[in-house]
């Protein structure tokens, strides 16, 4: 399973991209506008960052509008791909951007018809917030799990990402299922890499290596030992 970051903070973004383990990013105007900054210089610092997809959202609620900012939106990177609402004006807005080649997601899916009829427009990715499901006393996940079986039975490749994750335990939850991404704000992949047992074991292992009085070779060391002999 990909994971994706849902922030436009960059040094977030930085951080996780050096570890290795980030595939993509999410962005919406909520988002955004947190970082206060020129959207331009930042969407340019995000994609100079990420070499996988970067989600960037339209904020026009008419077709026409979506279409112009989308194509917009695109040409700032190859990889960028065009977030749009599911509404009907959003979905005729992801079946002409695909058709003229671009990358799209549909975001604020909350039922597997919705995430159907997404598929059917064409969309590239959907997004099914679980985080607000199950704030509002739904069951999040079982909308990912009757998505991702009707798109299996009828072989459709429109990706499954699970959005609005609020803990580590809707990733693994997500990962079990076969989504193919899960995108998460920063916190939620800080407590991914974390565990208590993992900080109590290397103090254990750095204590009884100081107790020990042990130092590791330095390489001017290593290299001189290695030099042949003649």
């Amino acid at each position: 399973m990909k994971i994706f970051l849902d922030t436009a903070n960059i040094a977030s973004i930085k951080t996780f991209a050096d570890m290795g383990v980030l595939d993509g990013v999410t962005t919406n105007p909520t988002l955004v506008a947190k970082e206060n900054q020129d959207f331009h210089e930042l969407v340019s610092a995000i994609l100079k960052i990420v070499p996988g997809p970067v989600n960037l959202e339209v904020v026009s609620q008419d077709t026409e509008g979506m279409l112009r900012e989308g194509r917009d939106l695109a040409l700032l990177g190859p990889n960028v791909v065009v977030k749009c609402p599911m509404t009907e004006p959003g979905l005729v807005a992801v079946r002409k951007l695909g058709k003229e080649g671009l990358k799209t997601n549909v975001t604020l899916v909350f039922s597997p018809n919705q995430a159907l009829l997404a598929a059917k427009a064409g969309a590239t990715y959907v997004s099914p917030f679980i985080g607000r499901l199950d704030d509002a006393g739904h069951e999040g996940m079982e909308v990912v799990e009757d998505t991702l079986q009707i798109y299996r039975n009828y072989e459709i490749e429109t990706q499954v990402l699970v959005a609005s994750i609020r803990h580590p335990v809707h990733v693994v939850q997500a990962a079990k299922l076969g989504a193919h991404v899960a995108t998460m704000p920063p916190d939620v992949l800080d407590k991914m890499v974390r565990h208590p047992l993992t900080d109590t074991g290397l103090k254990r292992f750095l204590d009884d290596w100081a107790k020990a009085g042990l130092k590791l070779p330095e390489r001017r060391t290593l290299v001189a030992k290695a030099r042949p002999y003649g």
